[in-house]
């Protein structure tokens, strides 16, 4: 029985012993055939190398020099698009500055015409509106008959005053339009003076004023055409004292 028992405690201390050497032993183990696989496993990877080099480069699905010449053909169509897009802003460009231009020039003859327009505005409202004189009318007496004579005379350049008319007249037929001298060397010649400064026929139609009329018992024409003829004989009514 002592025997056994000390069998026993042996036996437990040799298990312990033994466990901690299967444990060792286990460890090498896995490590030895951890070195001995290595090797076939590099050699396998060596061998199939060369076939990983040798196949063809692909992106994704595609060869490479597919999608280089993808890549290609897409760069060629973006600059077409491109050169289009320049192309099409160009021509824009130019009819923007075409329409511009016009629309200066449009402008400017706008202005021009405008201008134009408020000038001859201007022009016309400086201008004062002509007015055409009214005729003027002469009082029919004695001072308008010399008023109306004497504007004749002045008019054809025939010269003469208010006081030698009128002082003349007065000596000659006392202002009376109708006188007639029916004895004098004219009477008995059958050409008596008539009128306001007794003027005989062949001297008022010689010295006829144009513009006054014909009858020689009209005033004013008789007036006009005795200072013509005073005029061409003496110089001037104004130079007659007596008769003439």
């Amino acid at each position: 029985m002592p025997q056994i028992t000390s069998i026993r405690s042996r036996a437990r201390a040799l298990t312990k012993t033994q466990k901690l050497s299967a444990a060792c032993c286990a460890g090498l183990g896995v490590a030895t055939l951890a070195i001995t696989a290595t090797p076939s496993e590099a050699q396998t990877t060596t061998h199939e190398a060369p076939a990983v080099a040798s196949a063809p480069v692909t992106i994704g699905n595609q060869p490479a020099k597919d999608v280089k010449a993808s890549i290609t053909d897409q760069m060629a169509s973006s600059m077409l698009k491109a050169e289009a897009i320049a192309a099409k802003q160009q021509a824009a460009d130019q009819a923007a500055k075409k329409l511009n231009a016009q629309k200066a020039q449009q402008a400017a003859q706008k202005a021009a015409q405008q201008r134009s327009t408020e000038q001859a505005a201007s022009r016309s409202a400086e201008r004062a509106p002509v007015r055409q004189a009214a005729p003027k009318s002469y009082a029919n007496n004695l001072d308008g008959w010399i008023r109306q004579s004497l504007d004749i005379m002045a008019d054809k350049g025939i010269p003469g005053s208010y006081n030698g008319v009128y002082r003349n007249i007065i000596r000659e037929s006392s202002g009376n339009p109708m006188a007639i001298n029916n004895w004098d060397i004219n009477a008995r010649n059958g050409i008596p003076s008539k009128g306001l400064l007794q003027v005989i026929d062949p001297t008022f139609r010689a010295y006829h004023v144009p513009g006054t009329s014909w009858n020689i018992y009209d005033p004013v024409a008789n007036i006009t055409a005795a200072c013509n003829y005073a005029a061409h004989r003496y110089g001037s009514m104004d130079n007659v004292n007596s008769a003439y």
